[in-house]
């Protein structure tokens, strides 16, 4: 039936701002940028995986009403809307490093999780976007892990 995840909508409140995180930080490539008159269509990709993009996209009409966008731009700001994306890396340590040194900040630095490293930053909008370096091997989640989870730390 479906054969792959293709487009994954982010958010933001400005693409030229988003473009200079996304692309100029996080390393990704312009895609698509098509001015369609009543929107910007504006996608880009890991160059590791240019099948799988990500739409850049203005809270906004046709999609939805002003009063909605609005309420969407609101929560977005407050970093409400959750998670935009979780990015795999070989060394979640040496991203981190050479990602701070460009400036992003983050809100939880590289910690070791039973599933592997990973750590998190939101983008200049509030999106939240999670860094994972995957574990070698099979998992195994502890009741530990459960209750470390569950209690929030």
């Amino acid at each position: 039936m479906f054969n792959t995840i293709a487009i994954t909508a982010v958010p933001v409140l400005d693409q030229d701002e988003a473009l200079d995180f996304y692309v100029g930080k996080l390393g990704f490539e312009v895609t698509n940028d098509v001015d369609m008159g009543f929107m910007r269509w504006l996608t880009i990709a890991l160059p590791s995986d240019p099948e799988r993009h990500l739409l850049l996209e203005v809270p906004g009409p046709p999609a939805l009403s002003e009063e909605v966008s609005r309420q969407v731009r609101e929560l977005l700001t407050k970093g409400a809307l959750g998670l935009a994306c979780v990015l795999s890396t070989d060394d979640c340590r040496k991203t981190f490093d050479t990602l701070s040194g460009k400036g992003v900040e983050f809100t939880q630095e590289p910690t070791e999780q039973p599933y592997g490293i990973d750590c998190a930053l939101r983008d200049p909008f509030g999106n939240q976007v999670r860094i994972t370096q995957p574990a070698k091997g099979p998992v195994e989640i502890t009741e530990a892990d459960k209750a470390r989870w569950s209690s929030g730390s």
